[in-house]
């Protein structure tokens, strides 16, 4: 999943820098930022699968074992709580350019802006222990964003970019 959104990342850079380079290249930097904490949680998971192999091995009921795993466990969840930050301001450079440029409909980019807000406070009330991980509300603020997040892609597949801002990006940055 890291190499895929850090590949969408570097695909959009040359089309959205047309229309505002520092942007651009701040949500590719936010990409990456949290497609490495991704692959850092990930391989927090998979070392609890080497863990447990040892765990087994030993046949005994060993609490440093035990210990490290819940060390391991509360690392993962951490940096996947913390995940949510890069990816949340990256999406909301991401939709700015795109409500300013017009490269998609304003309504989706202007719901796109509310719906990575509304992620963000529930990224930040989780990380300050305000409500629990996975609790009611954070998944009812997240909901909108992916949802949004489909329907933007469909949009994309579908429709694509607006030509006529696309040509109108070129120009302005002087490749035409």
């Amino acid at each position: 999943m890291a190499f895929a959104c850090a590949g969408i990342a570097i695909c959009l850079y040359p089309i959205l820098k047309k229309h505002n380079a520092a942007l651009a290249l701040g949500a590719v930097g936010f990409r990456i930022i949290e497609n490495v904490l991704g692959i850092v949680s990930a391989i927090c998971l998979l070392s609890l699968v080497l863990l447990s192999q040892e765990y087994v091995k030993a046949g005994t009921s060993n609490l440093n074992f035990q210990t490290l795993g819940t060390l391991l466990l509360g690392a993962r969840d951490s940096i996947s709580n913390i995940q949510l930050i890069p990816f949340c301001i990256g999406a909301l450079m991401y939709y700015y350019v795109f409500y300013q440029s017009k490269l998609i409909p304003s309504w989706l980019s202007g719901w796109g802006i509310l719906a990575i807000i509304m992620n963000l406070a529930s990224a930040l009330l989780v990380l300050f222990n305000v409500f629990g991980n996975f609790s009611t509300v954070q998944v009812v603020l997240s909901i909108p964003i992916g949802v949004q997040e489909m329907v933007i892609a469909a949009w994309l597949i579908v429709k694509g970019f607006s030509p006529s801002t696309i040509t109108t990006g070129a120009e302005k940055a002087g490749l035409k």
